[in-house]
Order: C-alpha cells, then sequence, then structure tokens
C-alpha cells in the first residue's frame, strides 16, 4: 500500500533569512506632500501603489534518496531573501515634519516585518513537512516530487492569505497604517 510518512527532524539545518531594505525616494516638506510622493512613487502592488512591500526570493538544496523500493527526502535547506521596499525622503525635512515621519515610517517597517516574519514562519513549516517525507512505491523519487508540491502550494497559498487578512486590517478604517498615515498627513 502506498503512501507518504513523514519522519521527524531528519536533515534539517539551521539557516537565517537575509533581510534587505531597499528604498525608493519622496519628496515634500510636509506630511501630506510626502505622502502624496508615497502614491506617484510607491512599489506597484495589485491595481495601484503600496507605502512599502516586502517581496522574498526562496531556494531549497534537497536531497531525494531512494530507499529501497521508497524515496526519503533526506535533506531540505532552504536560502530565503526578503526584501522591503520602503520610503525615505530625498531631502532633510523641517524638524516638526521630521518627527511625524519617523514615527509613520517606524510603523511601516513594523508592519512589513510582519509579512517578513510570515514568510519565514511559512519556510519553517515547508521544512517540516519536507524533511523525512517519505514516499513508499517511489524508487524513481518522483512520486514524493509531486507530492512535496501539492504541499508546497497549500503552505503558499495559506501565508498569501495571512498576509492579505493582516493588511485589510492594519489598512482598515481605523488600522494601524490608516492611523499612521493620518498622523502623517495632519502633522501630528
Amino acid at each position: 500500500m502506498g503512501g507518504v510518512v513523514l519522519l521527524p527532524d531528519m536533515g534539517k539545518a539551521e539557516w537565517q533569512a537575509i533581510e534587505n531594505v531597499q528604498a525608493y525616494p519622496v519628496t515634500g516638506k510636509t506630511g501630506a506632500e510626502l505622502y502624496a510622493s508615497i502614491g506617484e512613487r510607491g512599489p506597484k502592488a495589485g491595481i495601484g501603489r503600496a507605502i512599502a512591500f516586502t517581496n522574498f526570493k526562496l531556494t531549497w538544496t534537497r536531497k531525494y534518496e531512494p530507499q529501497g523500493n521508497a524515496c526519503v527526502l533526506t535533506v531540505a535547506r532552504p536560502k530565503l531573501i526578503i526584501t522591503y521596499r520602503l520610503p525615505k525622503p530625498a531631502e532633510r525635512l523641517p524638524a516638526p515634519v521630521q518627527k511625524s515621519w519617523d514615527t509613520f515610517i517606524s510603523g511601516v517597517r513594523q508592519h512589513e516585518r510582519v509579512h517578513g516574519d510570515l514568510i519565514k514562519d511559512m519556510v519553517k513549516k515547508i521544512e517540516a513537512v519536507s524533511v523525512g517525507l517519505t514516499a513508499a512505491d517511489d524508487p524513481q523519487c518522483r512520486k514524493i516530487r509531486v507530492d512535496l508540491t501539492a504541499r508546497l502550494g497549500e503552505l503558499s497559498r495559506a501565508q498569501r492569505q495571512q498576509s492579505r487578512d493582516f493588511d485589510r486590517a492594519e489598512l482598515s478604517n481605523g488600522g494601524n497604517v490608516h492611523q499612521l498615515v493620518l498622523a502623517l498627513v495632519n502633522g501630528q
């Protein structure tokens, strides 16, 4: 009877995500002008532009080993690069605007770090279902790849949904990012 069995903690390696910040320039001398510039220059997201954006590149080193008539995934090492794209004023700001900006960008950074944490959590879940994955009746290690791909698709979809749900809450009226924008635009 063919099936898939998970074996605990085989071939896991300690890893750390590489995290980069890329700034894009915004202009203005007031919070409202800076926010308008974000709207013109921010990273494209969906049908419009975003204040900031978190993206990632994930690659894996995997080792599949035939064992008898089965195949076991013995090594799955991720290489994860997360890139946060954030606005940065192109010029020195007046002191009160700088203070508002500092509060704003700190909150935006925190928001984007949550997206990064969701991505890291997904990679840990992928690692957990990958290492030790076994497929019976698979000496050529083909069935195991199909099964793994299906599992990874589920985890990826779940991460994207978590990210969308988080944004929906943060960007809604009264949400954290909404409050940060209002404070910046109103000079608070």
